[in-house]
């Protein structure tokens, strides 16, 4: 079936009870929902990806700490190796935050301590898909098994942008609820030298994290409409760029059919962001997708562009598309709960997920 032929059938009637809306359901009954974090818990930081800087990591973990949480960081997390494991590093932002091994080691070992709550990642940038390969499925499924049996619900993987690779394989293999937001030596450290933000900002997205990870979060905001309507599902997606990289692979993200689809990215030009959203359509990703969240563009090029490519590219589905909402690389970092019932009202310009309100 072609692109078009695709953006076609999103459109046709569903199976769907009368009175709702053609968007189609997805089915959520197997996926758990994380527990909220109380104060007290413990947490532990990992690097998944690219290395980190050590003053940036402590002011994460002081953030972190504000939270009333117990953290503690991963062996490897200030582990740094070039991007064919040699060390020294050359650079010391890119590259990775040790070997392939030794972070799977350190995100799994985080995932199966029964007395962490949470694992947070450090930062993004390149490397997490290099460790999905490492990770021993079995023992983490158990895992998490154990944690639902002893505490009624799964603990937390949280992050963002390279972590979406994360976020796609934790969410389809173990079942289960993830957060997307920002990250301990990200935002949480302060604002970052590459982006702009304020003091203010940073305040907006700890407090926006706060909500979702220990209840009573509120709904994001949404800048403006460019398809009207309303829609429910669980929420899906996160960085652009990484969806598009694992399509094809044992870890490719469930198709969107009856959710909410959450895009966003970080320095890719527009036609780089067309070029991917092809992608996805001419893959039938989004088929069936229940409406679209734009997320921040940071440094992405023009809006206004970058808004006709996502009206040109979207639109044909039929199905309400809201821009602007403060997720992902921007000044204001909001967390989202992947996987969760989200509603996304484009009218009201709001999206709330995972019990927001």
């Amino acid at each position: 079936m072609s692109g078009g032929a695709r953006a076609e059938a999103a459109q046709e009637p569903s199976d769907a009870p009368s009175g709702e809306p053609s968007a189609r359901r997805a089915d959520t009954r197997n996926v758990r929902t994380y527990r909220r974090l109380l104060p007290g818990d413990r947490v532990v930081v990992v690097a998944p990806s690219g290395p980190v800087e050590p003053a940036r990591l402590a002011a994460g973990e002081a953030a972190l700490r504000d939270l009333g949480l117990d953290v503690a960081v991963g062996k490897h997390a200030l582990d740094r190796v070039n991007l064919d494991g040699s060390a020294p590093a050359r650079d010391a932002r890119r590259g990775l935050a040790g070997g392939d091994a030794e972070r799977a080691a350190d995100l799994a070992d985080a995932w199966c301590d029964p007395d962490v709550r949470a694992v947070i990642c450090a930062r993004g940038g390149y490397g997490a898909t290099r460790v999905l390969d490492l990770l021993d499925w079995t023992a983490l499924a158990a895992a998490t098994e154990a944690d639902v049996a002893a505490a009624g619900a799964p603990k937390i993987l949280h992050g963002s942008s390279d972590v979406t690779a994360l976020h796609a394989a934790f969410g389809a293999r173990l079942g289960i609820t993830t957060s997307f937001g920002p990250m301990a030596a990200g935002l949480l450290a302060g604002p970052d030298t590459a982006a702009s933000g304020t003091d203010g900002d940073r305040a907006w997205s700890i407090d926006a994290l706060r909500g979702a990870l220990f209840g009573g979060g509120t709904a994001l905001p949404g800048a403006r409409a460019l398809r009207p309507g309303r829609a429910e599902g669980p929420l899906t997606g996160g960085t652009l760029s990484l969806l598009t990289a694992l399509l094809g692979t044992p870890y490719a993200p469930p198709p969107a059919a009856g959710r909410i689809a959450f895009l966003e990215d970080v320095t890719e030009a527009p036609y780089r962001i067309d070029r991917m959203l092809v992608q996805l359509l001419q893959a039938g990703w989004f088929d069936g997708a229940a409406g679209i969240a734009l997320g921040s563009w940071d440094r992405c090029g023009d809006p206004d562009e970058l808004d006709a490519v996502f009206a040109a590219r979207l639109g044909g589905l039929g199905v309400p598309v809201l821009a602007g909402v403060p997720a992902g690389h921007g000044a204001r970092q909001g967390t989202l709960e992947l996987g969760a019932p989200a509603v996304l009202d484009a009218d009201r310009r709001t999206l709330a997920a995972g019990g927001a309100r």
